[in-house]
């Protein structure tokens, strides 16, 4: 059943409910997949939106054959994808071999990355960013890549301003991780301008999860009495389920050579998270630090046109998560640390 076709929930009651909501298609989803036939390769699908996203695909078009490729370390995860009709092959995608070995994929959703843990292996976290997409890349010249990417590919910019475009040029601030960033995007530019690969770079801002997010650490802090560092004062906030749907729409707006996509909803302001959390949890907000004139913070006008604005709005988000975490509800134990401006992680 469709988000359409069904009215989002008051709360999310369980882990199960919270699936079943960032894996629900869009009926715009079903329609765009009528353009792009053929078998979807979803590559990293052990992360934390990949399992959601390739359930969602194969809910949009049953008879589509959606194929998961990870190493599934998290246990009982592929036994998940497989009884949701998704094929799974279990692979390291840092061996040449093995994406050699791959199934061929007129569809192919890129997820593989590295993020945390960054700082104290920086080499690995190089391979994952920017070997690999090269090894991809190369892999399936011939198939439609949208592969994800971050708003950290960005400098920072005004929080006065409409957020950074597409068109402003990739030239991270400090960190290795921003910096992998760009070299994997450059990868994928590289082998589309050298063999007319069709693609889009998704350049994501926060997706949220009940469990993982912005507005999860936000909340937590709050209900924990934690203070909140204001530096990092504003982001871009979007659905976790609302950011799988647009990113498979985006196979059907392919351009070639690749180009850049920013994908995440209005921005928010980090000290009005924090009181909206406060008056929801009736506990009183503790801030450090003052808002920077600078942040990470995308313009997602380009997105918007194509898809319209986001369906799942700010204040259901706000109410989702501060009913979760006053429950008490599961945590991945990741902070986003959204707060950092250093590039460290």
């Amino acid at each position: 059943m469709t988000q359409a076709a069904q009215a989002l929930p008051a709360r999310i009651a369980d882990l199960a409910a919270l699936d079943e909501l960032m894996s629900r298609p869009s009926p715009e989803l079903a329609q765009a997949l009528q353009q792009t036939p053929g078998d979807i390769l979803v590559l990293g699908v052990g992360g934390k939106m990949g399992p959601t996203l390739a359930r969602m695909a194969r809910r949009a078009d049953p008879g589509r054959r959606v194929i998961g490729v990870a190493r599934f370390s998290e246990p009982g995860l592929r036994e998940q994808l497989q009884q949701g009709g998704v094929e799974c092959i279990a692979a390291d995608l840092l061996s040449r071999e093995a994406v050699a070995a791959l199934p061929d994929a007129p569809n192919v959703v890129f997820m593989a990355g590295r993020k945390f843990g960054s700082t104290g292996s920086e080499w690995l976290t190089w391979a994952m960013n920017a070997h690999v997409p090269a090894l991809v890349a190369e892999r399936y010249a011939g198939s439609r890549i949208v592969a994800f990417s971050t708003a950290c590919v960005y400098p920072f910019v005004p929080t006065a301003g409409a957020g950074a475009p597409e068109s402003l040029p990739p030239t991270a601030p400090a960190g290795e991780y921003a910096n992998s960033c760009v070299a994997r995007e450059r990868m994928f530019q590289h082998f589309s301008h050298l063999h007319g690969t069709a693609g889009r770079l998704l350049r994501l801002s926060y997706a949220i999860d009940m469990r993982y997010g912005v507005l999860h650490d936000v909340a937590q802090k709050v209900l924990r009495k934690e203070p909140i560092d204001l530096a990092m004062g504003h982001a871009n906030v979007i659905w976790q389920g609302e950011a799988n749907d647009w990113a498979l729409r985006t196979l059907a707006h392919c351009t070639t050579p690749t180009s850049a996509l920013n994908l995440s909803g209005p921005r928010v302001s980090i000290r009005e998270l924090a009181r909206e959390f406060s008056q929801r949890l009736g506990v009183a907000p503790v801030f450090t630090g003052q808002e920077a004139e600078t942040a990470w913070l995308v313009d997602c006008s380009e997105a918007f046109q194509l898809y319209g604005p986001p369906k799942v709005e700010l204040h259901r988000m706000l109410d989702w998560t501060a009913d979760w975490v006053q429950r008490g509800g599961a945590s991945l134990g990741k902070p986003t640390h959204y707060e950092a401006r250093d590039g460290k992680y």
